[in-house]
């Protein structure tokens, strides 16, 4: 409560401060949208000694890391007797139940994805348990319901309660095969609503959650959904997954199609939506921010703010521990500038131009140093000020007819406003400094 209200001042603080930056901040940047991290291996990596630092070397904590880049949730999945594979097993109920403390001792919120397999869940397997594997379908009905509930409950017991719950991992095909299989839409249904049924019967607030991949393909989701509703499946919220990487082209080719889908299912469905995982080649650092910062973008979109926000899978996931290729992480145990993306005003975009296009701010985030400032056909006296999260003035410098200018910020580290003032326009932008 008292980092609350301590937040709270600093923001009232702020604003009187900078009255005319009120117009350039909207409500939503410090609201609830959600930006999501899936941490899965953590607990694994951290086990095997892997150190994680944070952009400027220094060693901490992975969640603490994710926090300062953005990150307010945490996504989690859930498997029901895993081996101890290094990248394939763990995510017990167990080893979950203890990560998630952790992360709501972050004050981070939490979901839950439950595989109902006992390893990967996805639209190319969906392998029962062992132990429910010569189950008749009555007997599944009965292990979903148990499984799921004793889960929640345990979690919620632990004051861990997730805020939202995944009724299965990439289903387009439906779960536990055969027997959940869409080539049976009735007995998928019922398997679908035990899931719900226990989740709400551990804490009707909890939202539950349907997910597919192939976010940008519409009638994918169309086919699935409309038989979702024939069959009168209950659930709250739409999940999709988007890996342009996995699609072979580049994010621009389907972006658009993304955007669509998901103001789509609002439409069509009266639901919200999420996009539950996104990730890119963590070797193409720029690509993968622009893509990140357009999947925010155009769930933030989403009318009636009913687009709920974007998790990337396995940012920490570093390809030197794990051989995957989609993370976020350097094999120094640094993220890579990508991740920080997730410091994107939802509404308006972390570089967008507030006020007058011919301003641009670079590079945003800053880690060299120097942050450069180009006007176009901007004439007279120019004052450029820096202020930090408390409405203090931190740097100024005055250009006369001057198109450029470079402020030398390495003395400055976090999240900074710089305001640009001269009798054609007043223009403020946020800027990250590591």
């Amino acid at each position: 409560m008292k980092k609350s209200k301590s937040l709270v001042i600093r923001v009232v603080i702020f604003f009187v401060l900078l009255p005319a930056f009120v117009l350039f901040i909207p409500e939503r940047t410090f609201g609830q949208f959600v930006k999501g991290a899936d941490i899965g291996w953590l607990s694994q990596m951290e086990a095997t000694g892997f150190k994680f630092y944070d952009s400027t070397g220094v060693q901490k904590e992975c969640l603490q890391i994710l926090k300062e880049a953005g990150i307010n949730t945490i996504r989690l999945r859930v498997w029901v007797n895993p081996s101890n594979d290094k990248t394939s097993g763990h995510c017990s109920k167990k080893e979950v139940a203890s990560m998630a403390l952790r992360v709501k001792n972050m004050g981070m919120r939490l979901m839950i994805n439950f595989h109902y397999s006992d390893t990967w869940a996805d639209p190319a397997k969906q392998t029962k348990p062992a132990a429910w594997a010569n189950h008749s379908f009555s007997q599944l009905l009965t292990d979903v319901y148990t499984h799921t509930y004793e889960v929640l409950d345990t979690l919620k017991s632990i004051g861990a309660k997730p805020d939202w719950v995944q009724i299965g991992n990439e289903i387009p095909g439906g779960m536990l095969w055969p027997d959940g299989s869409t080539s049976n839409w009735s007995q998928l249904a019922q398997l679908l609503n035990k899931g719900y049924d226990a989740a709400k019967a551990v804490d009707t607030s909890i939202k539950t959650i349907i997910h597919i991949d192939q976010g940008n393909n519409n009638s994918r989701f169309r086919y699935f959904f409309d038989k979702v509703t024939l069959y009168n499946v209950k659930y709250d919220i739409i999940g999709a997954s988007y890996y342009p990487f996995w699609l072979g082209s580049n994010y621009t080719a389907t972006i658009n199609d993304l955007g669509n889908n998901l103001n789509d299912m609002v439409s069509r469905y009266g639901k919200e939506v999420m996009v539950v995982e996104v990730g890119g080649d963590y070797t193409l650092v720029q690509d993968t921010y622009d893509m990140l910062a357009a999947v925010i973008k155009k769930t933030s979109a989403v009318p009636n703010k009913k687009g709920l926000g974007v998790i990337y899978w396995e940012p920490e996931g570093a390809k030197i521990w794990s051989g995957y290729q989609l993370s976020c992480w350097s094999s120094d145990g640094k993220p890579t500038r990508a991740l920080y993306a997730f410091l994107i005003d939802p509404t308006l975009g972390f570089n967008s131009l507030k006020n007058d296009q011919r301003v641009i701010v670079y590079p945003n985030p800053n880690f060299d140093g120097l942050l450069n400032v180009e006007l176009t056909g901007i004439t007279g006296v120019t004052k450029l000020r820096i202020f930090d999260a408390n409405g203090k003035m931190v740097r100024t410098q005055i250009l006369e007819n001057q198109p450029r200018a470079s402020l030398d910020v390495r003395q400055l580290h976090g999240m900074y406003l710089i305001n640009i003032n001269n009798r054609e326009q007043n223009y403020s932008q946020k800027i990250l400094i590591n």
